[in-house]
């Protein structure tokens, strides 16, 4: 339903309903996709600090959860450098890109689009 929302520009009421089911998450990984989810939110409404702030969120709990190399990391990275991006810093961009293509590299086959994009 989030997702639909977010889709569809109801960014208030979406946020609304990730932040209802963050009070009843029962499990990190609920808490860390929706952290990743209100990130995403926040990133569309143009408030990157805010993205910025809920994706290491998510990201500290898959950090606590997953492996080193696993897949999710490197999306939340690439989401978080993506928004650096979207502020001007560049510094920032390279760093969490970086990460991401790391992780890409050890978990993904040597001929994986990921590894190009």
């Amino acid at each position: 339903m989030g997702l639909l929302m977010l889709q569809v520009g109801h960014f208030d009421q979406a946020e609304e309903l990730y932040q209802e089911l963050l009070k009843n998450a029962s499990t990190d990984s609920d808490r860390a996709y929706i952290y990743h989810q209100l990130g995403y939110l926040k990133d569309n409404q143009g408030k990157y600090p805010e993205a910025v702030k809920f994706y290491e969120k998510s990201l500290e709990i898959e950090r606590k959860t997953l492996p080193e190399d696993d897949a999710s990391l490197a999306s939340t990275y690439s989401n978080i450098g993506a928004v650096y991006g979207n502020m001007g810093e560049y510094s920032k961009v390279l760093e969490y890109f970086e990460k991401s293509l790391k992780i890409r590299e050890i978990s993904l086959p040597p001929t994986h689009p990921d590894l190009a994009t």
